[in-house]
């Protein structure tokens, strides 16, 4: 067992040194793993659903049956990491992750594998905080920080290709159950490194946990994210999302009136008002929306238009993933030399343009280039806004309060990519003609971006007001 430390962190010089390393190796590791598990399943749905006798209005839940706890208890559990142990809960969470991809993979009916994937979900949402504040309370502010987010922002991005890709490999020769054991050995291989390498930090003082604050925050991210998992597949008129939202939009009110009266609050308003923090979580929920809307409906397009198989989809994203890795080491440099601000505002405007490029796509083969060369840059811009997002999030903020940020941080990646297609993607499945469908998506999605950009651009303008000077991006 490490000795505990506080959240000033271990390592606080501007180096690198080799536990730094063996560090970052692994929360980068078991972040590729919850990435991996994001998409690795998704190619398998149909062959899952024949063989586990779920129904086509029952599928959808193995996406939904994670995505709620892993979104849900993203700040409960940033919060709870600050307070007991940041490295004791990252473990807890990769053993539970661990063992319900083995129930997953032996599930033997519906429930038990929606059972698995909602103890999965729970288990990344200890695990993607905690890692995540673990990260940026070893490496300090600089460039060792943008590197540590800069390679944790790669694997994030090609950990959700290579799911796309392998995904449909492993079910072809090994069936669906070989997806779900490949994140059970992955947890089993990185819970041995994490518990001889990982320093414990949590904060010196041990304010009381707000219990109300987690109550309603929690209870209205699940409300939130269970009504927009289902829109998608039911519509927004549907009663359950209808009074999902209103229950969603009825417990965050509560909680910032709980917060805003709370001695020691879950959530530090004064944070939430940082230009920096309201600004950063403004452009990665528009980044990861808006991206997951792309692929979704590329998929449509290239499998439903120009006719090719899962693998060969998969293919044409592998490339994005591809690219992303050979891009990302060299994007935090420019970060560095640009700055946080400058890079989020033009890696969004640089996805905005690419998305608009793929307005040409129409029913040629040719197109298949098209589709392939625009996603890659956008997913390279992308990569560039996730990185640049997370380091204006963070920057500035106390290392007593890094859970809590970074907990902002992933609850805005989870709930990105959880909008994006009910808001959006649902307007090319329901669409008359498909490929018309899509370029609608593709061009209220571009505006969407390109808008984002213009506003971050001026929201995070440099100020000469002293108070500004605590948030520098």
């Amino acid at each position: 067992m490490a000795n505990d430390t506080s959240t000033t962190g271990p390592h606080k010089t501007s180096g690198s040194t080799r536990r730094d390393r063996l560090v970052l190796l692994v929360l980068c590791a078991a972040q590729f793993m919850v990435a991996l598990d994001f998409s690795v399943l998704n190619v398998a749905l149909p062959v899952l659903g024949a063989d586990l006798g779920m129904s086509r209005s029952l599928l959808p839940w193995a996406v939904t049956a994670f995505a709620l706890p892993s979104g849900g208890f993203l700040l409960l559990f940033g919060r709870v990491g600050d307070l007991y142990g940041r490295r004791r809960l990252f473990l807890t969470g990769l053993a539970l992750f661990g063992a319900a991809s083995l129930l997953a993979t032996l599930a033997w009916d519906p429930a038990s594998f929606l059972t698995g994937r909602a103890l999965q979900g729970l288990g990344a949402a200890a695990i993607v905080p905690t890692g995540m504040s673990l990260l940026t309370t070893t490496f300090p502010e600089g460039p060792a920080r943008d590197r540590a987010l800069g390679l944790s922002g790669t694997l994030l991005s090609l950990g959700f290709t290579v799911g796309m890709v392998s995904g449909g490999v492993l079910t072809d020769v090994l069936g669906w159950r070989s997806t779900m054991a490949l994140l059970a050995v992955f947890a089993l291989l990185v819970l041995p490194l994490a518990a001889a390498r990982l320093p414990e930090s949590r904060t010196p003082q041990r304010p009381r946990l707000d219990l109300p604050g987690a109550i309603t925050v929690t209870g209205g991210l699940l409300a939130l994210i269970h009504a927009l998992s289902t829109a998608a597949d039911r519509g927004f008129a549907h009663p359950d999302v209808v009074v999902s939202l209103i229950a969603g939009v009825v417990l965050l009110t509560a909680f910032g009136v709980v917060e805003s009266r709370a001695r020691t609050p879950l959530v530090s308003l004064p944070m939430l008002r940082r230009r920096t923090v309201a600004w950063g979580n403004l452009g990665g929920l528009v980044t990861f929306s808006m991206m997951s809307t792309v692929l979704f409906v590329l998929t449509l397009y290239l499998q439903d238009v120009l006719g090719l198989s899962a693998f060969e989809t998969g293919l044409v994203f592998g490339v994005q993933g591809a690219l992303s890795t050979v891009a990302g080491p060299s994007i935090p440099r420019v970060i560095g030399r640009v700055g946080a601000r400058r890079a989020l505002v033009g890696s969004l405007a640089g996805q905005g343009a690419l998305t608009a490029a793929l307005l040409g796509l129409n029913t040629h083969p040719w197109s298949v280039w098209l589709a392939g060369a625009a996603v890659s840059l956008a997913g390279m811009c992308h990569l560039g806004a996730i990185i640049s997002y997370g380091l204006t999030v963070t920057s500035g903020v106390p290392d007593a309060e890094q859970g809590l940020a970074t907990g902002l941080v992933t609850s805005t990646q989870q709930v990105g990519a959880t909008i994006g297609i009910p808001l959006l993607g649902v307007l090319a499945t329901t669409s008359d003609a498909l490929l018309p469908g899509i370029r609608t998506v593709l061009a209220l999605n571009a505006a969407i971006v390109t808008a984002t950009a213009i506003l971050i651009g001026l929201g995070l303008r440099p100020s000469r007001r002293p108070a500004d000077a605590t948030t520098p991006v």
